[in-house]
């Protein structure tokens, strides 16, 4: 229990996140790794190296039931048992579209809108290694370029509710909010259902984790331990090549530094992008895209490439369609549309 607390409060300064004087929202679903890191976070602010405002936020989808009812009812009793703060919402507005794309996107917008209430500016997930290891493999079979294969980022960045509507010059980083995952490099789903047993708290377990229809179920339950076989030590080296592929990125992205003004643009000017050598052009794209869509999930090589082939084209009035939305060339500029759901009925 003690080295949980020990890696814990490691990587929490290594990726810089606030120590004191700040409110946090801690993603809680019910499952081994949330609870863990919420635990621990409390045992942490107890013993006085966190100064923070806990807050838990619970989402509850509506799909499953009275298994989802149980889970909410476990992050009551456990929040209230620990005098812990709980944020709960309810998804009302199912739609038609992908399920697990829409009830992701339902979740996080939960999770930002809850940061906005209390005025805190970065919310915590329990993702961990094994989240890593299943990410990785999910964009290779995908076929997923340098992003996809990088994973999962330990610390990012998503827009604050209503931000598209302010100032597009206005720096990103005053429209949004830090997202990090402090387990993601060090913690393993074993070590955070030993901590749940030691903290005698025990933790939800959700049906769906078994069905083998869903690819992530199939990679977690029939991929990873054939390859374990060849390999036992096989989650910790695919999130070694992950850190890898995604630090190459970064490098590669450096040079979006001499670019704010379009990154964090709402739209750009066509000239300027045309303006920009190839490599340059890819990353100001890639880095616009996680700007205006909250994170570039689903995004690979070839919608980068056919955003580029838009900008280098001539003409106007033409678009790009990507996962969750579009790039509009419209004016001598290009906008992205997030997709409307239809409606049935």
């Amino acid at each position: 229990m003690k080295q949980f607390l020990r890696n814990l409060i490691t990587e929490w300064r290594r990726l810089d996140l606030p120590l004191s004087e700040a409110a946090v929202v801690f993603a809680v679903s019910g499952g081994a790794d949330s609870t863990a890191l919420l635990l621990a976070a409390d045992e942490l602010k107890k013993a006085g190296k966190l100064e923070i405002r806990i807050v838990a936020a619970h989402f509850e989808h509506g799909l499953r039931g009275e298994s989802g009812r149980a889970d909410l009812e476990f992050v009551r009793k456990l929040t209230t048992g620990r005098g812990i703060e709980l944020a709960v919402g309810h998804w009302k507005h199912k739609t038609a579209g992908n399920l697990e794309q829409e009830a992701r996107r339902a979740r996080y917008d939960f999770l930002t809108q809850t940061a906005a209430q209390i005025g805190a500016k970065l919310i915590v997930t329990g993702h961990t290694m094994n989240d890593q290891a299943e990410t990785f493999l999910l964009n290779l079979i995908r076929g997923s370029g340098p992003d996809g294969l990088g994973g999962i980022s330990p610390r990012s960045q998503i827009a604050l509710p209503g931000s598209g509507d302010e100032d597009p010059l206005l720096p990103f980083e005053t429209r949004s909010i830090i997202l990090a995952r402090p387990l993601l490099c060090w913690a393993t789903r074993r070590m955070t259902e030993d901590f749940c047993a030691v903290s005698e708290s025990g933790f939800c377990t959700d049906p769906m984790n078994e069905d083998l229809n869903f690819r992530r179920v199939w990679i977690r339950k029939v991929l990873l331990p054939m390859l374990s076989e060849a390999n036992p030590k096989i989650v910790e080296t695919l999130c070694r090549t992950a850190e890898t592929l995604r630090s190459h990125d970064t490098r590669e992205a450096d040079v979006l530094i001499d670019h704010p003004e379009l990154t964090g643009a709402e739209t750009i000017r066509i000239a300027d992008l045309q303006e920009l050598d190839s490599a340059r052009l890819r990353n100001v794209i890639r880095q616009w895209l996680r700007n205006r869509r909250g994170g570039l999930r689903r995004i690979g090589f070839r919608h980068i490439a056919a955003v580029e082939r838009l900008i280098k084209g001539g003409g106007s009035g033409r678009k790009v369609e990507l996962p969750g939305g579009e790039v509009i060339k419209s004016g001598g500029r290009i906008r992205w549309h997030p997709k409307t759901p239809s409606k049935k009925g």
